[in-house]
């Protein structure tokens, strides 16, 4: 790749920046892995079952991931993207041990 991090998450001051895609009106909750994006950029695939509408998905996304993670909601906030399916949350934890957490997740790739 060229100069693009394999991976959607970043150190960022406390905790960790995730890129993440989110699927609403999925068929259940759940985390699908990494995806890269035609543009390059990788992702954390997530799909929810909340519907786009007066901020569902946003908050079913940050109860899915903190649940997923093992931390607070209050952990787990909306930087950008609250209209978009392209969203950046802040992951307020220590960031080697949710980086370790993550990489669980998506299955150890």
């Amino acid at each position: 790749m060229t100069g693009v991090d394999p991976l959607p998450w970043r150190v960022s001051g406390s905790g960790l920046r995730l890129a993440v895609r989110v699927t609403p009106k999925a068929s259940r909750d759940g985390v699908d892995g990494v995806e890269t994006l035609s543009d390059g950029r990788p992702v954390l695939r997530l799909r929810v079952r909340a519907l786009p509408d007066k901020g569902a998905a946003n908050v079913a996304t940050v109860k899915l991931l903190a649940k997923q993670l093992g931390l607070a909601r209050s952990a787990v906030t909306l930087e950008s993207g609250a209209t978009a399916r392209l969203k950046i949350l802040h992951l307020d934890a220590d960031p080697q041990e949710c980086a370790a957490r993550l990489m669980e997740l998506c299955g150890g790739e």
